[in-house]
């Protein structure tokens, strides 16, 4: 295919300075690629067949054609390629962020990602992307240049000038100081730019309204705060954890199901601060303070829950402090969700949450209709 056409940021100026973050957490002054436009801007299309796309922060897109190969930044967007029924992405920044075990509840779903590579492996190669040789590059090139050292502006206009354009919005974590200056995305907002980039908005329609649907169906979730379960959302700093990084639920893609399911953030009533915005941890001891009615441990998403069980459960409830926790005697110590998730990924994810909340038993979404709308089948 003819390299994408390029046309740049919608009306702003590269090369705006903002303080950035860097791969340990600190933060370092990077060059920010930015849009000031936050309005939405719908899919143009010429008679020559070319069209454009406009997503901050890289703006407006154009393409010849559609792209056929592609990079994406995580799973959100893996996920959303399979959704609208696309071929995995060639690469991830970490492929094993990518849980494709959650299409294994869904006959005709699948996506087998043992071709795609992890563009992160002790820093970001920028051969890798010309060996790659993608149609496009659904990243963030925010993303890309602070969260490491290692790329400048420069080199993300190089490779969208010799191989394919950039275009995505880190829109899963609301914490990054570099995102502070242009917009955000929710899930389904994402969603159905990178359906107007692959050129079918047709299945990003259909995903939607199922969505809709499935939203409308979440009366089990109690109105009063207080009959809400109190969660913590923790990132286990090993196999057999005795400290943990803290999430607090926030607006970005990753915490959506859990907002979804209006649960109560038992650390935001703390002065714990959120990983992302302290890097600390926290131990048995100040859980304990805390005492969560639910534990939602992250990093656990490639075990099933019978393995999560037979592993981390156990060690919890073997250990002195752990043992003592309320959610680890009531058994309501949980897988807690990825960092990434799309369309198809969010309905497992709330599902699964509804049937450790609050019970729920029935299926809250149509299997087979998920089937249908990613083959095409509308």
């Amino acid at each position: 295919m003819d390299r994408r056409t390029f046309l740049g940021v919608g009306g702003a100026a590269l090369g705006a300075t903002l303080a950035g973050c860097s791969g340990s957490g600190g933060d370092t002054t990077t060059s920010s690629t930015t849009s000031q436009t936050t309005t939405t801007t719908t899919q143009t299309t010429t008679e020559d067949a070319s069209y454009t796309v406009s997503m901050a922060p890289m703006g407006d897109v154009t393409f010849d054609s559609v792209p056929e190969t592609w990079v994406a930044n995580n799973g959100s967007y893996a996920d959303m390629g399979v959704a609208l029924g696309v071929d995995e992405p060639k690469a991830l920044w970490l492929a094993n962020r990518w849980h494709t075990n959650y299409y294994d509840g869904i006959d005709g779903v699948s996506a087998d990602k043992s071709d795609t590579i992890s563009l992160y492996q002790d820093g970001v190669s920028k051969e890798r992307y010309y060996a790659l040789d993608a149609d496009v590059h659904v990243q963030d090139p925010n993303f890309l240049m602070n969260r490491f050292k290692g790329w400048s502006e420069a080199d993300v206009d190089e490779v969208a000038e010799n191989i394919a354009p950039f275009f995505g919005n880190a829109s899963f974590s609301r914490t990054y100081s570099w995102h502070e200056d242009y917009q955000y995305y929710t899930l389904y907002e994402a969603f159905e730019k990178v359906a107007q980039l692959f050129q079918r908005t047709d299945r990003y329609e259909a995903f939607a309204s199922l969505h809709e649907d499935v939203q409308s169906n979440l009366d089990f979730v109690p109105t009063s705060e207080s009959e809400r379960p109190r969660v913590a959302i923790l990132w286990p700093t090993s196999s057999e954890p005795t400290s943990f990084y803290p999430y607090l639920v926030g607006d970005g893609t990753s915490y959506k199901q859990w907002r979804d399911l209006n649960v109560r953030d038992a650390l935001a009533e703390t002065d714990v601060q959120d990983f992302h915005s302290g890097r600390g941890e926290v131990d048995y001891e100040t859980l304990l303070k805390v005492d969560p009615d639910v534990l939602l441990l992250r990093a656990n998403e490639s075990k099933t829950a019978a393995e999560f069980e037979d592993s981390v459960v156990a060690f919890m409830e073997e250990h002195e402090t752990a043992s003592e926790l309320t959610a680890v005697k009531n058994g309501d110590v949980y897988r807690g969700g990825p960092l990434y998730q799309g369309p198809i990924a969010n309905l497992v994810l709330t599902e699964r949450g509804a049937q450790q909340l609050y019970g729920v038993e029935d299926e809250l979404f149509d299997r087979g209709r998920v089937a249908d709308i990613v083959s095409g089948d509308i």
